[in-house]
């Protein structure tokens, strides 16, 4: 098929790359613009800007497609059958939405209509749910809204991180929508209207630490939001940043946020307890909690989670 490919992240690569592979014609790759990265804050191309100039295909870049009558037209002008979408980051209008004569397909990285928005996959994890998968959705002028065409699942375990689960569903992503054009166009069945749920998009603020909280629910939060945007907690006044922990059986009367032995058991709600393996403070990098301790240790008694007053 003669098709134009819409995606930002690296979770929107196996599906160009899969799609290229499968023999279709891509005739454009559209991307949210370079920005600025790293300490020289230099123009950075998008991970799918990258892989669409290794395959050759020409890359579009515009900052935004609302009202923007000559992007419209040039999109129509493609003589498009199909545009695939996947974690594009701008809201395609109707003017686009209708132009492939398949109409826009969209991989979107959730069991459709739950999670729909922004961050399906921090979602899942935050939410304890016993799956996740992919839809592959035709597209409409809601917030993914559109009718389901193919979907596949994939199990969450205790241990499924926000970065395993991204690259299975990337991975998975690929498949499917190579699957789903492979198929004769069809209108899809639509979603039910029972199930629905939405995610806002995550902020560095989502990542704070909250020791009040039961055990379970914040090691869901370490793997849902690491390495993006990250979890943290104050020691004293300074940002500690948290990359691993484990559920630690017993029980405790420490209050919540009290480290309660040497090696980084931390009381948590309930009387829970959590164990820190691996941990981060400014300017250095993320290191095993054996290491961190050597640097600077953390007595039992230390209090997580609060600021020092200022004197």
């Amino acid at each position: 098929m003669r098709l134009a490919f819409m995606g930002t992240p690296d979770f929107a690569v196996p599906a160009l790359r899969a799609l290229h592979q499968a023999g279709h014609e891509i005739v454009a790759v559209y991307s949210q613009p370079p920005r600025p990265a790293g300490r020289g804050k230099k123009l950075r191309p998008s991970p799918v800007q990258i892989a669409a100039e290794e395959l050759g295909i020409p890359v579009r870049t515009p900052l935004s497609l609302r009202r923007n009558t000559e992007e419209h037209a040039h999109f129509r002008d493609l003589k498009l059958d199909a545009a695939v979408v996947a974690a594009y980051g701008l809201i395609l209008p109707v003017e686009m939405l209708d132009a492939p004569r398949r109409g826009c397909l969209n991989i979107h990285a959730s069991l459709l209509p739950r999670w729909r928005g922004a961050a399906p996959i921090q979602a899942a994890i935050l939410a304890g749910d016993s799956e996740s998968g992919v839809t592959i959705m035709q597209m409409d002028a809601g917030l993914d809204t559109g009718a389901m065409l193919l979907r596949d699942h994939v199990a969450l375990t205790p241990h499924t991180t926000a970065t395993t689960l991204h690259d299975d569903l990337a991975a998975m992503g690929g498949r499917l929508i190579v699957e789903a054009l492979r198929q004769p166009a069809h209108p899809g069945t639509p979603q039910p209207e029972t199930g629905v749920t939405y995610v806002q998009r995550l902020s560095r603020e989502d990542g704070r630490i909250d020791w009040t909280v039961p055990a379970a629910t914040i090691d869901r939060q370490i793997r849902a939001l690491t390495p993006w945007p990250g979890t943290f907690t104050m020691l004293g006044g300074t940002v500690i940043k948290v990359g691993a922990a484990e559920i630690a059986p017993g029980h405790t009367q420490a209050p919540p946020g009290t480290v309660v032995d040497g090696r980084l058991l931390v009381a948590c709600g309930a009387g829970t307890l959590l164990r820190i393996t691996r941990l981060q403070r400014p300017g250095r990098g993320m290191m095993a909690a054996d290491d961190f301790l050597r640097g600077q240790p953390m007595a039992p008694d230390t209090r997580l989670g609060m600021e020092l007053p200022d004197v």
